[in-house]
């Protein structure tokens, strides 16, 4: 394991090393002796840095192939995002939908996909690509700690324009299971990965509240003004929230995982429900935690901001 971060935790079988892949002799170091390279390594638009978008996910995945094509590595696998996608204009979103990306975060990951299939094509470097929906599970939060924390207080939940929109998220145990049979294929290909049972926004937010029993109640708030509202405030550095949580929270996004299941074996193990349930469960347990240490930004508390009087303002709606 090759990361800036350490893990966490010990395993006789994981070796850590400590880099970022912006140095090439690092990159080097690390791949010494190595088949096969699971690239995860990515800025997330909850940073919000447009800089180390384009330096880490681009330029970073540039190094990393450069130096995978000199050491002669058996088989890249590339973990890239459905933000490339943008708001699809239709669904189920499958490999064959044109790539779309709205914000700086899509059009990076998409430069990386490029740059693996340029290597692919000039190389011969054996490429597989993992696009993955929204990732939950153990230990990955992000913005949905703030939801959590709603919840846990008893407070008003708000969805967008009814909450009606079908969302579609992915297990991290789902996703790692499936760039590890994506390594054992040969030859180039591309998966959508995500969940095989899901359903609406407002649906799985009910789940969790049933779940809590905290009292929280979902409510509908316009999705236009909404949108506005969260841009300005994100564009002012008064919330967490980057375009792509601004643009996606309140639209239907899911994929057809049927190529994945074809010629993967893929079986998510997971549904939305499940996979949100345990993600919330983990959040209790650990919340205390959140940050202690550094590490990845998925496990690291978000300072709410303006976003902390939403459910105040809530109040004000009827219903």
């Amino acid at each position: 394991m090759f990361d800036l971060n350490p893990p966490g935790f010990s395993h006789p079988n994981l070796e850590f090393l400590k880099g970022t892949i912006l140095d090439r002799n690092a990159v080097r170091q690390a791949l010494s002796g190595i088949d096969k390279v699971f690239h995860n390594v990515a800025q997330v638009p909850l940073a919000k840095e447009k800089d180390l978008f384009w330096s880490v996910n681009c330029g970073g995945t540039q190094i990393i192939v450069d130096e995978s094509v000199a050491t002669g590595i058996e088989k890249f696998v590339y973990t890239s995002s459905s933000a490339v996608f943008g708001a699809p204009k239709s669904n189920p979103v499958t490999e064959e939908t044109e790539p779309n990306p709205a914000e700086d975060y899509g059009r990076a990951k998409l430069a990386g996909e490029i740059i693996c299939k340029e290597a692919m094509q000039r190389d011969g470097l054996d490429v597989a690509i993992v696009r993955p929906r929204t990732v939950l599970g153990y230990g990955r939060q992000g913005v949905v700690q703030i939801l959590f924390d709603w919840v846990e207080r008893g407070l008003d939940i708000p969805v967008l324009g009814g909450g009606n929109n079908k969302y579609q998220f992915v297990h991290s145990d789902d996703l790692a299971s499936a760039c590890i049979a994506a390594s054992n294929v040969k030859g180039f290909a591309t998966y959508n990965i995500g969940a095989a049972e899901f359903g609406t926004m407002r649906e799985l937010l009910q789940v969790v509240i049933k779940h809590a029993e905290t009292g929280s109640r979902i409510k509908s708030i316009p999705m236009g003004p909404t949108a506005l509202a969260a841009n300005l405030a994100s564009a002012l550095g008064l919330s967490p929230l980057g375009p792509y949580h601004s643009l996606m929270y309140g639209r239907a996004m899911y994929f057809d995982i049927s190529k994945a299941q074809k010629e993967l074996g893929y079986a998510p193990k997971y549904s939305n429900s499940q996979m949100m349930i345990e993600t919330y469960n983990w959040y209790q347990a650990n919340r205390a935690s959140l940050g202690k240490g550094g590490g990845s930004r998925h496990k690291a508390p978000v300072k709410q901001q303006l976003l902390a009087l939403l459910p105040y303002a809530m109040r004000l709606i009827p219903g």
